[in-house]
């Protein structure tokens, strides 16, 4: 097989890894440190687009600033003969995808460890003001050696004109997007940890909250219907553990988890076994206070509990109480409107464009989705 290099051939190429509608990425070498990588190409049909160009760079330049252990580095970034490239942490191993194909499941404390790394990832970040906005499993990736790592944090979300190809695609990007994303409105850290909310309870069940076949079909039920709580698929799973995953499914982001890092210690009070992980440190930042504005308050969805389970649910409610008490319900803005630490010049992101019809909300969301997905 040849090998194509990049950057006067510091970076050679070897095999690809995987291909999106955005970006093709490769397994590289890096000539000069001697030691693997990932390098992520823009799509050729795309390199002409001069505004997609600086903006890929730009959200590279914006997301190399994490260093955090459970999160994908980003080494360099740069152009070759018109193809702008990232060059990225190599990480050997699946995508919590991956795992889930092949397990369909996992069990709680094997599900609680890997939360408490996401977590950890996901609190470094939204303290930096970064927003991931596209949490899910396929971004979730598992190391041979067991760590958990983000990946794409801003990358996945830089391109406005991509295109899928495939419905199943949308609907599976569909599935963890908070519900203030999917309608259109400001989205904050907060809109992370629902998504990790569904990425939880898909390890925990099997099954994402909702069954649906069409994004109106989604649309109505996210702002309808009660989440079925994770016991009714699995009733082995712990109540309080039960109460965490769904507390970060609530409909209004203010009910949630005020952090990652609460969420953590949450997730390690429930879990049936000592977590083998060390727990992020909580902040009295919040995660809806990560963007320009908090998104206006709304009563709490049901979440459908059956009575063997209320005391779970009043156990949650309390620590609700107790967290907004403790922020004394002040907003602070953190950053720019797309989470960025304020001060800095963002690349335009445009939110779902916002319709009182089902339908043609779930047609918005689905044209949003294709230009957005890496």
């Amino acid at each position: 097989m040849s090998v194509a290099a990049l950057a006067g051939g510091r970076y050679l190429l070897e095999r690809e890894l995987g291909r999106g509608g955005m970006a093709t990425v490769h397994l590289a070498r890096d000539a000069e440190l001697d030691r693997p990588v990932a390098v992520k190409v823009l799509a050729l049909h795309l390199a002409d687009d001069e505004g997609l160009r600086r903006r890929f760079l730009r959200e590279a330049q914006l997301a190399a600033r994490l260093a955090h252990p459970n999160v994908v580095r980003i080494f360099d970034a740069g152009e070759d003969d018109g193809r702008p490239f990232i060059v990225m942490e190599y990480v050997p191993g699946v995508t919590l995808a991956d795992e889930l194909a092949r397990a369909r499941k996992l069990a709680p404390a094997a599900t609680v460890d890997l939360a408490l790394q996401a977590c950890a990832g996901l609190e470094d970040a939204h303290r930096a003001g970064l927003v991931h906005r596209d949490v899910k499993p396929g971004n979730l990736l598992l190391r041979e050696d067991g760590v958990l790592k983000v990946a794409d944090f801003g990358i996945a979300r830089a391109a406005e004109t991509t295109q899928l190809t495939q419905v199943g695609s949308v609907l599976g990007t569909a599935a963890y997007l908070s519900p203030e994303q999917a309608a259109g409105e400001r989205v904050t850290a907060a809109a992370d940890i629902y998504s990790l909310g569904v990425v939880l309870y898909e390890l925990l069940t099997g099954r994402t909250p909702y069954s649906f076949e069409t994004l109106a079909e989604l649309l109505v039920k996210q702002r309808e219907a009660p989440v079925p709580p994770v016991g009714e698929h699995e009733p082995d799973v712990p109540e309080a553990l039960e109460a965490a995953v769904m507390r970060c499914l609530a409909r209004n982001p203010a009910y949630r988890p005020a952090s990652a890092a609460q969420l953590a210690h949450e997730l390690a009070a429930a879990s049936p076994e000592a977590p083998t992980v060390p727990l992020p440190q909580a902040t009295g930042v919040r995660a809806t206070d990560v963007a320009t504005q908090p998104l206006a308050p709304s009563p709490p969805h049901a979440v459908g509990r059956t009575p063997r389970r209320r005391l779970a649910a009043a156990a949650a409610v309390g620590l609700v109480l107790l967290a907004l008490a403790g922020a004394g319900l002040v907003w602070a803005v953190a950053g720019d409107e797309d989470g960025s630490p304020a001060g800095e010049e963002q690349p335009p992101v445009e939110p779902v464009p916002s319709s009182d019809d089902p339908a043609t909300q779930a047609r918005n969301l689905a044209d949003w989705l294709r230009e957005r997905s890496g």
